[in-house]
């Protein structure tokens, strides 16, 4: 069998891409409409407006383009060779000796080059598109002077005391609610003349019901002809930085690149620190790819069966049933893994390893 793309294989993979991209177009959209409507509820708080609340829908669409191309493949590949079948197009290529392996790999070849644009996306676009989103609507809501920079972590302002921080979480507390507690905290006081005045940093710096308490602390103060260095295990800090509005700044792992979410993950262990959700991205974004193309190939045999017969609706049923169930199968072994503290990497082989099963099995059933 030759590799190399011929008419036939163009053939079917033009099919394919016109139905997946109107598909994912579709998708795309109706999260946009929804996702607009969704920020109805947080307009005219602080300063945010309904031009900020479309310019954050509008930061998300790489994300969602993200998200959504898994499920606008397998629904658009299904109704691009359903099309097909219907016309009796996928039997005259029979007809003229092409095997289903080969229609099959068209197919995977049109969407192996949507996949590795969407993981160029993930890896790009989206992760920085969705901070500035983030910064955008938390700056607006809590009118606070913030910022979130690729490498160098959290930036806040108050008064004339800088706040720099690598990462942190939201924690849940003893009485039901949740703390924010951030990580590798550095607080730069500035004096009048523009001088560093003060430098502390603390190992950690947590919000709770009294008030910012910052844990292994430094600070070290800068006087005319020298520094002068003090510790502390404890020392409250004295600060009306509003915690939801840091929160909401703050990068979450799944607006990390693999790279960062590769860093986190190390700077955690090193730390003592949760790294689960982080792992959870990481492996993620590795077996992305891996899943589409599963998907995908185990949708293609039902092309040469039951989608000769009935409309687009069934299509479009067996699209939408394909994704909806990998995406539980998915979910449910990614969350055994969290909660049995298992390896994410097993987690998420099994989705993809069991949908190629299920595309041989019917591949061999079908040319039986």
């Amino acid at each position: 069998m030759k590799l190399l793309p011929r008419i036939h294989d163009i053939y079917v993979g033009r099919a394919v891409l016109t139905t997946v991209l109107l598909t994912w177009a579709v998708l795309v959209g109706l999260f946009v409409m929804m996702g607009v409507s969704d920020q109805f509820k947080d307009i005219g708080k602080g300063s945010y407006t309904f031009a900020h609340a479309v310019a954050y829908v509008a930061y998300g669409v790489p994300r969602n383009a993200y998200n959504l191309f898994p499920t606008a493949a397998v629904i658009g590949a299904l109704m691009g060779l359903g099309q097909m079948a219907a016309t009796s197009e996928l039997t005259a290529l029979r007809a003229l000796g092409l095997s289903r392996r080969r229609l099959g790999l068209s197919v995977a070849a049109t969407i192996a080059i949507l996949t590795a644009a969407m993981v160029v996306n993930g890896e790009t676009l989206a992760p920085w598109a969705q901070n500035q989103a983030d910064v955008l609507k938390a700056n607006a809501k809590y009118n606070t002077n913030m910022a979130t920079a690729r490498y160098s972590g959290l930036w806040a302002r108050e008064g004339d005391t800088f706040l720099n921080a690598q990462g942190g979480e939201e924690k849940l507390g003893e009485s039901g609610g949740t703390s924010l507690q951030l990580h590798d905290v550095r607080l730069y006081q500035v004096g009048d003349d523009g001088r560093l005045e003060t430098l502390t940093y603390a190992v950690s710096a947590e919000h709770v019901s009294s008030g910012w308490v910052l844990h292994g602390v430094r600070r070290d103060t800068f006087e005319p002809r020298s520094v002068k260095r003090e510790t502390f295990e404890r020392l409250p800090w004295n600060s009306r930085l509003d915690p939801a509005a840091l929160a909401a700044g703050l990068s979450r792992p799944r607006n990390l690149s693999v790279r960062e979410l590769h860093d986190s993950i190390e700077y955690r262990q090193r730390n003592g620190l949760d790294a689960r959700d982080y792992e959870d991205q990481y492996w993620s974004r590795w077996f992305y790819p891996a899943n589409v193309l599963a998907l995908c190939l185990a949708a293609v045999p039902f092309a040469f069966g039951s989608l000769r017969s009935g409309g687009m609706g069934k299509r479009l049923f067996l699209g939408v049933l394909f994704a909806l169930g990998f995406w539980l199968l998915q979910l449910f072994f990614g969350r055994m893994a969290g909660a049995l503290k298992l390896d994410y990497r097993i987690a998420y082989a099994l989705s993809p390893v069991m949908m190629l099963l299920i595309s041989g099995w019917l591949f061999r059933r079908r040319s039986s």
